[in-house]
């Protein structure tokens, strides 16, 4: 996953410090984004897609699905060309306003995720 990933995480998760929006987010909670395993990092863009869904926020829901493509390992093609291709569909849903079918998609990719890993459920 890429650093702007990472800092896109993290900037969701904690906020701007600015009341203009563009403060910097303080070290030690970047440092503590940038230490998350990679497995942690695309489960909370998969929370940072589903708070977009909630708000109806495109842009964002879309900054998220790219992230997620561009993080996918076609060393493992099958697996990483079927997420690519659910990726991409919930992108034209969001296009088109179809935000219930991409939530859909992302939440039961979510819930799998954190299964697998073991990682904590939805908050």
């Amino acid at each position: 996953m890429s650093e702007s990933a990472q800092k896109l995480a993290a900037s969701k998760l904690y906020g701007n410090t600015s009341p203009d929006g563009k403060g910097k987010i303080p070290a030690y909670l970047e440092q503590e984004v940038l230490s998350w395993s990679k497995e942690k990092i695309i489960l909370k863009m998969y929370d940072l897609f589903i708070i977009a869904n909630k708000k109806g926020d495109v842009n964002k829901m879309s900054k998220v699905l790219i992230e997620l493509m561009s993080a996918l390992n076609f060393e493992y093609e099958d697996t990483a060309t079927r997420l690519y291709r659910l990726y991409e569909y919930c992108q034209r849903a969001i296009f088109q306003k179809k935000f219930d079918e991409a939530l859909k998609i992302i939440q039961e990719l979510r819930d799998t995720w954190a299964k697998a890993f073991n990682l904590e459920p939805q908050e």
